[in-house]
């Protein structure tokens, strides 16, 4: 073909092909279908075949007797009122009339016709064929044609096997023409056949659209007219017939047609990529707004539970300053001068103090402590709960969406992700099932506990009771060196004044260490356990986030290629239809 091109068209023709080429790698990147990807690869192909026109229909429409009236061949294929074309015949151009057999069903016959120096015909079994691998074989060919003639019966016209089939050959882009036949079984006079050509004419385009031409005939009474009986060829109706073929089949029309059909491919398949990966990019978009949702979900789990330690925080402040209190008043009650007697009592003093003021704070203490710690560990164990829930939704909505199919396909987007998204719930349940809270408090108050006493030797394992009685009364409670000697007025307006605010001074510094130190390492121990909460979800969930964030950047380079694949096709299609 391209030694009979002009500059213009061989420039068409290189340029088809580039784009073809983009296509073909772009699809296989994007993990389309293998018969779409062989389908554009036939119709590649193609280019460099002679003209494919292809003859379609239903087996009893007539399409052998119609083509062997187009070619003037009386017998050159079997005609007959059962389904005799059982295989696809490809007819081609020689010497001599011969038939052999090739492969995927197809016989090759050649016959000396002049019309079969430039084209190829392909005579194809009906689409209502007894042996369904027929019709199969007959859509193989579908994308590889050039043109596409399309015969109904007036005796049935557009049956439904014959409207499903001519819908597949449109999705293809093709350009057909429909051929009425039979004629000859109706009359005219009577109108009958208008009302048969108005039916399949509104049909045919409400079906699919443009049809590029419709012709009436009598495939039989042509055939009689080319083998001697000249008087039937008007009745006939197929010179208009064969002048459309020889007007739109001469050298442009054939390389007008012979661009089109692949570009047509090409634009159909491109179109069908984008729409499965568009189905492909809203599932990740959904995803992507799953990953969302637990990232919020996170965020206000950090906030809340911010809010709600430090609420905690301040039931424990208050204890401590509950015992503060009543540390100045025990002060107020006990040092002064009528109770001489019983400050130079150290022992009595100190159980006083424990009994009075210390009272049950440390118990208090433990229990909201261990209050803290429950919360948080339960907080914890709700977290990952709710991010498991997540998870188990998504994987419904994705299983619903596959209700009825056999699963996805190793490899495609959607496997690669369930099977993610179910190795994640694995670990969340496995870590949920295996959540020991009772373990997991024991080893935060244990942290907390050491950290409050200190790690010295006289600290390690004292309770917290304990040690709050020895911040607070070891500062002042000896007051044998101090009363001695002293008199009643130094004593009432000096010495106690001062030992009583100094008593109280100290008891604030000690609450208050304790209190900045307990706090301090319940804060720090609250920060640490929601980094480690925080760090463990967001490590479950990071393959999947990066597997979505990787799927959404390869949909989104490929989805630009295609669509300016399709661009270049639209303006290739307009080009070619420009021809002159």
């Amino acid at each position: 073909m391209e030694a009979t091109l002009n500059n213009e068209q061989q420039l068409l023709l290189k340029r088809t092909r580039e784009t073809l080429s983009d296509i073909r790698d772009t699809l296989a990147e994007s993990g389309a279908k293998k018969s779409d990807r062989d389908a554009l690869a036939d119709s590649m192909r193609q280019l460099d075949e002679l003209f494919l026109l292809v003859v379609a229909g239903e087996f009893n429409a007539g399409k052998s007797s119609f083509i062997n009236a187009l070619l003037g061949k009386p017998n050159l294929l079997q005609e007959g009122v059962t389904p005799t074309t059982s295989q696809i015949y490809l007819l081609k151009h020689g010497e001599t009339e011969s038939q052999a057999p090739r492969e995927k069903g197809v016989w090759v016959i050649t016959a000396p016709v002049e019309l079969l120096r430039n084209i190829n015909i392909v005579d194809t079994p009906g689409t209502n064929a007894i042996l369904r691998e027929h019709e199969t074989l007959t859509a193989d060919f579908i994308p590889r044609s050039d043109l596409v003639l399309f015969l109904t019966s007036v005796d049935r016209p557009f049956s439904e096997s014959e409207r499903a089939f001519l819908s597949r050959i449109k999705e293809w882009g093709k350009k057909i023409v429909l051929v009425v036949n039979k004629i000859d079984m109706l009359d005219e006079e009577a109108g009958e056949l208008d009302k048969v050509l108005e039916f399949v004419t509104q049909s045919a385009r409400s079906l699919v659209g443009d049809i590029a031409a419709i012709y009436p005939v009598s495939a039989r009474l042509a055939l009689k007219a080319k083998a001697g009986q000249p008087d039937h060829w008007d009745q006939s109706r197929f010179a208009p017939l064969e002048q459309f073929i020889a007007k739109t089949l001469d050298d442009m029309g054939r390389f007008r047609l012979k661009l089109l059909n692949p570009l047509g491919v090409g634009g159909r398949l491109v179109r069908k990529q984008l729409d499965t990966m568009q189905g492909d990019w809203d599932l990740l978009e959904a995803d992507a707004q799953l990953l969302t949702d637990i990232e919020t979900q996170m965020q206000f789990f950090q906030e809340d539970m911010g809010r709600n330690f430090e609420a905690r925080l301040s039931e424990i402040n208050s204890l401590l300053y509950e015992m503060e209190r009543r540390g100045n008043a025990f002060f107020d009650e006990t040092i002064r001068l009528g109770r001489v007697p019983d400050l130079i009592k150290k022992q009595y003093l100190e159980e006083a103090f424990t009994r009075e003021v210390v009272a049950d704070t440390p118990e208090l203490l433990e229990g909201r402590i261990s209050e803290l710690v429950d919360w948080l560990v339960e907080q914890d164990l709700r977290q990952w709960t709710a991010v498991s829930d997540h998870l188990a939704r998504r994987r419904q909505d994705v299983d619903h969406r596959l209700v009825g199919q056999t699963g996805p396909r190793e490899g495609t987007l959607v496997y690669d992700r369930q099977r993610l998204i179910d190795s994640i719930g694995k670990s969340t349940r496995k870590t949920i099932q295996g959540y020991d809270k009772e373990r997991e408090a024991d080893r935060i108050v244990s942290t907390a506990r050491e950290a409050v006493m200190g790690l010295t030797a006289s600290g390690v394992g004292m309770g917290l009771g304990l040690a709050l009685v020895v911040a607070a009364t070891a500062p002042w409670i000896d007051f044998t060196g101090v009363l001695a000697g002293i008199s009643a007025v130094t004593l009432g307006f000096l010495i106690l004044p001062s030992r009583r605010r100094k008593a109280k001074k100290d008891l604030e510094t000690a609450v208050e260490t304790m209190r900045h130190d307990l706090v301090a390492n319940l804060r720090e121990q609250f920060d640490r356990e929601m980094r480690r909460s925080t760090q463990r979800i967001e490590d479950t969930v990071a393959p999947f986030s990066r597997f979505v964030r990787s799927e959404r950047g390869k949909i989104d380079e490929r989805r630009t290629a295609l669509i300016e694949q399709e661009a270049h096709v639209l303006g290739l299609q307009q080009q070619v239809q420009g021809l002159t």
